[in-house]
């Protein structure tokens, strides 16, 4: 009795640690998934867009910081040359504080003469800390004759003077309140983009995961799918591209269904056709006696029974390969002689009031070979539907982009409701007393050879006023390439005209 609590507790244990596993691969999984990708590149990004705008800001302020400094420190150096010019008899340097008091009014800007290798300050403010008690400096800076740079956030600008040979005039500007100012700014700016991207990212994250839900749907909902039910379908929400995505999932999911549907009704169709002659052939080789005759009438029997198998098979594999593109054998057909040789393969099937109506002129690319078994075909099934001595035509036209053949009978019709389904595998007409010894892929074979020509058929009936069966085929060059692919032919129309307009 011990051991059941205890196999409780494991069992318990175990759905914990299976919850807390599953868990945690739903947080990998999330983090690792397109939104976190989707998100973290787009926040690197962002990063570094924002950071290279700032930086290449920050220096487009101190180039121009710089540029407008020289400029201000060459004219005031011009405009004091000019004093010196004006004024030869006053001393330089009295003159320099003369011009500094009159002329310099930014406290950050200061002039200084280099008199053979002796520095004079003006001595109005005070020197950047740069060049205080640094008169090798300000010497190193007089070396050349012209000479302007910045160092340490001091500008400087150097001119010589007319005065002697080794005097010099140097203009300095410390601009290293608004640099300062400049990166104070900088890192503010870096600060609150950093804290807004990291407020948008974390919206986003949200945002993302509404608009990717559709996708963890289609996951889910591909998941959930099996060889047996494809009945799952997707919620479409939305006209943008995810609400198109899960359209035409939604439209692949209804033709796999179709086409499951399908293969399973053929399946079945397959085996109840099949069984019936196996079922046969068992039943008559079980009772199979000594009797010579009854033999040869069991034999008899099975081997009409294996050739409708046979034809069976036959036919299906002719159905098959009708979808390949190099199925078809074209050439070049006169038309008139072809009609005519139609009409008289067609009037030996059976003994009807056969009529050819109509025979087009020119020619025709096709398949001779399937264009006749169509139309022997579709004969074929309007004499079996007719009686003795009821009127069968033929007949065919051109315009300027089809050729059509047509089969017009007399016979009983066909209702609406069997119209819709006529050319499907397997089906016969329900209203008909007769029926055939076929398997139903008589009509299914006419389509899709029709369909390999990139042509259709065309079909008005009426109860009790007969059918008429319309091949539509389109005119063409022997040399023409068949582009058109077996899923983008034309399907089969179902014309409402009268017989009239069809001839």
């Amino acid at each position: 009795m011990l051991f059941i609590p205890k196999l409780m507790k494991r069992t318990a244990t175990r759905r914990l640690e299976a919850k807390g596993t599953n868990r945690r691969r739903n947080w990998a999984g999330a983090f690792a998934g397109v939104r976190s990708r989707l998100l973290v590149w787009y926040f690197f990004l962002s990063i570094c867009i924002t950071l290279s705008s700032v930086w290449a800001t920050f220096k487009i302020f101190c180039a121009l910081e710089e540029q407008q400094a020289i400029g201000r420190l060459q004219r005031n150096i011009q405009a004091f040359q000019q004093s010196i010019e004006r004024s030869p008899d006053v001393e330089t340097t009295a003159l320099l504080n003369q011009f500094v008091d009159q002329q310099v009014k930014d406290p950050n800007e200061h002039l200084l003469l280099v008199l053979n290798g002796q520095v004079h300050p003006a001595p109005t403010g005070n020197l950047p800390s740069l060049l205080q008690n640094n008169d090798d400096l300000i010497q190193q800076w007089t070396q050349s004759d012209r000479s302007t740079g910045i160092e340490s956030y001091v500008i400087r600008v150097v001119e010589p003077l007319s005065v002697g040979e080794n005097a010099f005039v140097v203009g300095v500007y410390d601009a290293t309140m608004r640099y300062q100012m400049g990166e104070t700014a900088l890192r503010l700016v870096v600060q609150v983009t950093l804290g807004v991207m990291i407020g948008f990212a974390t919206v986003a994250w949200f945002t993302a995961g509404r608009l990717l839900a559709p996708l963890r749907d289609l996951r889910q909902t591909a998941q959930a799918i099996t060889e047996t039910d494809l009945s799952g379908r997707l919620t479409v929400r939305g006209t943008d591209e995810i609400a198109e995505l899960t359209l035409t999932f939604n439209q692949m999911l209804d033709r796999l269904q179709a086409a499951f549907t399908s293969q399973q009704d053929f399946i079945k169709d397959v085996s109840h056709e099949l069984r019936t002659p196996i079922t046969i052939i068992q039943g008559h080789l079980e009772l199979l006696g000594d009797d010579p005759q009854e033999r040869a009438e069991t034999i008899a029997l099975v081997r009409d029974e294996l050739k409708r198998m046979n034809r069976f098979v036959t036919d299906l594999l002719l159905l098959m390969r009708a979808e390949r593109p190099n199925f078809l054998r074209l050439s070049v057909v006169d038309l008139e002689m072809f009609m005519q040789e139609l009409f008289a393969k067609a009037t030996g099937l059976a003994s009807r009031n056969w009529q050819l109506e109509a025979i087009a002129t020119g020619s025709i690319v096709c398949d001779r070979q399937r264009i006749t078994q169509v139309v022997m075909n579709l004969a074929q099934n309007a004499a079996q539907y007719t009686q003795e001595g009821d009127a069968i035509a033929l007949g065919s036209a051109a315009s300027e982009d089809t050729i059509r053949i047509w089969i017009r009978d007399s016979g009983e019709g066909i209702t609406a409701e069997d119209q819709e389904h006529i050319f499907d595998r397997f089906a016969r007409g329900r209203n008909s007393e007769r029926r055939s010894e076929g398997a139903g892929l008589g009509l299914s074979i006419v389509q899709a050879l029709v369909r390999a020509h990139d042509g259709h058929i065309e079909l008005f009936s009426r109860l009790g006023q007969g059918s008429t069966f319309t091949i539509v085929l389109p005119k063409r060059m022997l040399h023409q390439p068949q582009e058109t692919s077996q899923s983008e032919r034309s399907p089969i129309a179902l014309s409402p005209v009268p017989q009239e307009s069809q001839l």
